[in-house]
């Protein structure tokens, strides 16, 4: 009685080489330029940014089906789509929206960057 056969044992084995980490992380990092930035744009993007809390409101408001699907939509669009159909969406998350218009994490929703 011989070796039981494996569907693996048809595999061919391929050892991989090691590389030194340091040579690795060198070829893997990108060259950074160095930029500077007026002090104004940066106060003004902090300013402009929303807060964790505002960022969890409109998380909820995602989550929340009552209000209609959410994709393939900005959050805006299914606010006043909400609003059209008499759902009654809430007045702070259409304050947030208007308030923070040119942030990204702000204007999609949570599955804006997935294939569904």
């Amino acid at each position: 009685m011989g070796r039981k056969r494996l569907i693996t044992d048809s595999f061919q084995v391929v050892k991989k080489r090691k590389r030194d980490s340091k040579e690795t992380k060198k070829a893997q990092s990108p060259l950074h330029d160095t930029v500077t930035v007026p002090d104004t744009v940066i106060v003004q993007a902090v300013q402009d940014a929303a807060h964790p809390d505002q960022l969890e409101t409109l998380k909820q408001f995602d989550l929340s089906w009552q209000y209609g699907p959410c994709t393939g939509i900005t959050r805006l669009q299914r606010w006043e789509r909400a609003e059209l159909l008499g759902l009654h969406p809430p007045a702070m998350v259409r304050e947030l929206l208007e308030k923070h218009n040119k942030d990204p994490l702000v204007t999609y929703s949570l599955w804006h960057g997935y294939c569904l």
